[in-house]
């Protein structure tokens, strides 16, 4: 019960961070994507051929954390392959799957 509570007390301020109706359906665009990790990840190249090695373990659970909470989906660590993780395209690919599933 206290990691479900620690999980909806997370969800609710990563919310009040990131708030989106979450309602609308939108193509997410690299730009999107972008203008959300910017401030999160100052070091952090995002335009680099390969984003997965810019990245250390804080910085892909930020990713995560940034992404679920701002489109109101859930992203797992299992989300954090290369694949996903290889460009900002690749990321915004994989919102607008998770968004598809709900």
């Amino acid at each position: 019960m206290l990691t479900t509570l620690k999980h909806i007390c997370l969800q609710d301020f990563l919310s009040y961070l990131c708030p989106l109706n979450h309602q609308t359906k939108q193509m997410i665009s690299k730009e999107d994507i972008r203008s959300l990790l910017e401030e999160a990840l100052p070091l952090v190249d995002l335009d680099s051929d390969f984003l997965f090695s810019e990245l250390d373990s804080l910085g892909v659970t930020t990713i995560l954390m940034l992404l679920s909470a701002h489109y109101g989906i859930t992203l797992e660590s299992e989300d954090a392959t290369p694949k996903n993780l290889k460009s900002l395209e690749s990321l915004a690919a994989l919102v607008e799957a998770k968004l598809q599933e709900k």
